[in-house]
């Protein structure tokens, strides 16, 4: 266990490094979700009632920590490609390190990333008059971060499998829209017709958002915050394990 902590924490400050050479990805990563929060945000005030809410920045800011967990995760896999073409990949086999340390050493610098963009929103949206409480905070940071893990790691996974930006593009754009649209992060599924909301309960990306919504605004027993949890846990262990087989069959 030590000799794999020590592999992947080797793995996480080289990708750190290479992320602090270049910090303005950070900034840029985070720069979509405050966009929606400064010009969606309003839009939602004299709306947000109907929703079932009370403070439209307590009930927008857990969708796009969501989609901030989701949409910047999934890209995490082109900077594999990159290092698979210059090598870095086939120089990593000749390592005895842990093949699992070499993607959970990358998973760290992601969530690391994630969890600074997060934290950048999060101050946004109190600034812009958000009321939610430490605990429902953490809690809700806890599953943007799970959901971020599980998408960094099934993009690095889609990433070695692929090995070209022409082919991922496309295919994150074919799972992305409908996630985007069915899964309630700029507006809840409840105010749309019956089909589009039973649509929606097939879609594992609605119930986290929810969690994370139910945990912002304190409520930390309800039926949301179970499911949320569930499809995070099982959506982070399906990808780590997705992952991880893609990163041995890579170095076999």
């Amino acid at each position: 266990m030590t000799t794999f902590l020590r592999e992947s924490h080797i793995v996480f400050r080289r990708q750190l490094r290479m992320n602090l050479r270049n910090p303005a990805w950070v900034l840029i990563g985070a720069f979509q979700p405050v966009l929606y929060l400064l010009l969606f945000g309003p839009l939602l005030k004299p709306l947000v009632e109907q929703f079932g809410a009370t403070n439209a920045y307590t009930f927008f800011v857990p969708g796009m920590l969501v989609q901030l967990g989701i949409f910047g995760a999934f890209f995490a896999g082109f900077s594999l490609i990159g290092e698979w073409r210059e090598g870095v990949i086939e120089a990593e086999r000749v390592t005895p390190a842990n093949r699992t340390a070499l993607l959970v050493g990358r998973l760290y610098r992601d969530l690391l990333q994630l969890l600074v963009q997060a934290f950048i929103l999060i101050g946004l949206g109190y600034a812009l008059g958000m009321d939610a409480s430490v605990t429902g905070l953490v809690v809700g940071v806890l599953l943007t971060l799970l959901i971020g893990g599980a998408c960094a790691a099934a993009s690095n996974a889609l990433a070695l499998t692929t090995k070209s930006e022409d082919v991922m593009a496309p295919v994150i754009n074919v799972v992305m829209m409908p996630v985007l649209l069915l899964s309630g992060i700029l507006l809840p599924m409840t105010i749309g017709p019956a089909w589009l909301l039973r649509a929606s309960d097939f879609m594992p990306i609605r119930h986290v958002v929810d969690a994370v919504r139910s945990a912002f605004a304190g409520d930390l027993t309800s039926s949301g915050m179970f499911w949320g949890t569930g499809w995070s846990l099982l959506l982070f262990g399906l990808a780590l394990w997705w992952g991880t087989a893609t990163f041995r069959k890579e170095n076999s």
